[in-house]
């Protein structure tokens, strides 16, 4: 079925005329969809346009449930055809920030992530993607005007660049000034290493924080606990990230998950400021989140593995753990609530 959140306004435009309806209704359909209302909801469009537009996904996700934490509120969402995805938001004192998914599972097989154990089901189209922006400013009481979410991370479940088109088009609709009119800047885009596409992201949409899921600067040991490595080795990614850098002059954030025993020792840390010298780069430290189904387990040595890198001297931070409490880490919470579905 036709999503209409895919649409921009110029794309809008063309599908009312299409339907025999004056084009100034295309402002009016988007607004209303914008605002995460149905069109039968609307008290601007005609009941003749509404009947048309019966035919059409209109809001392609709606909120499952919530789950509040101190600092995150977890949502999962159930999508017109009856999967189920999820993302969630972050409280900062700079603002809120909403986390989301791309695709319904992933198939990159990274060893640490629970939204691979499934494989990949399918990609969110563009409308998906910014229907879980829209469906949590509402839930917060925003408009287009007083948005309440003011940054976006591409960081939960599935790889952004391996749904390329679609992650594009969402974010020219979501920064799109007859939209929400989100800055470039305040997003960030996850990857674990897609090469190529980082390439093309440079030409395409440049101007978005480009975040990389490293885990470790060896190539072997990056082969074993993420499989794309294979297909894009570390030089690869490392080129493709100096070329971003070079192109769009704002810096590169590398995320690194510290697994005990696995990627936390000096020798890590060292190799690590090898990798990365002569990069404008930023490394974010993640504490591992524990999922059932794997044999990983989170490192002690945190605290010190950063003061290596300072004293090295680079730029280095330990991400907040914000939704710990509530399963925050990707596909957690998915698997645990289908689960139970299965067991009714």
């Amino acid at each position: 079925m036709e999503i209409l959140l895919d649409k921009n306004l110029q794309e809008m435009e063309q599908f009312v005329i299409g339907l025999g309806e004056p084009k100034f209704r295309a402002k009016q359909i988007l607004n209303c969809l914008l605002l995460g209302n149905k069109p039968k909801e609307s008290t601007t469009l005609p009941a003749s346009l509404k009947a048309k537009l019966a035919d059409y996904v209109c809001q392609p996700i709606k909120i499952y449930r919530d789950i509040k934490g101190k600092n995150a509120v977890k949502f999962l969402y159930e999508l017109y055809d009856g999967n189920i995805i999820e993302g969630i938001l972050m409280y900062h004192s700079y603002g809120n920030t909403l986390c989301v998914s791309t695709q319904v599972g992933c198939r990159m097989g990274c060893k640490f992530c629970a939204s691979t154990l499934d494989g990949l089901i399918r990609n969110l189209s563009a409308g998906e993607i910014l229907g879980q922006f829209v469906a949590v400013n509402k839930y917060l009481g925003g408009t287009l005007k007083d948005r309440k979410i003011t940054n976006i991370v591409l960081m939960g479940s599935g790889e952004p660049l391996d749904n390329y088109d679609n992650v594009i088009k969402f974010l020219k609709l979501v920064t799109d000034e007859n939209g929400f009119n989100v800055s470039k800047r305040n997003i960030s885009l996850s990857t674990c290493g897609i090469a190529d596409k980082i390439d093309r992201l440079a030409d395409d949409f440049p101007g978005v924080v480009l975040t990389i899921s490293l885990h470790t600067p060896f190539q072997e040991k990056r082969q074993e606990i993420m499989p794309i490595a294979k297909v894009y080795n570390l030089d690869k990614l490392m080129n493709s990230v100096q070329k971003y850098i070079e192109k769009t002059g704002r810096r590169a954030v590398f995320e690194y998950t510290l697994i005990d025993g696995v990627n936390d020792s000096v020798k890590d840390a060292q190799q690590l400021r090898i990798l990365t010298k002569g990069l404008i780069c930023h490394i974010n430290l993640i504490p591992l989140n524990y999922v059932k189904e794997r044999d990983l387990k989170t490192s002690n040595n945190i605290e010190n593995f950063k003061q290596q890198l300072e004293n090295m001297g680079m730029s280095v931070t330990v991400r907040n753990s914000l939704g710990s409490d509530i399963d925050g880490a990707c596909g957690q919470l998915r698997r645990k609530v289908l689960g139970e579905n299965k067991d009714e």
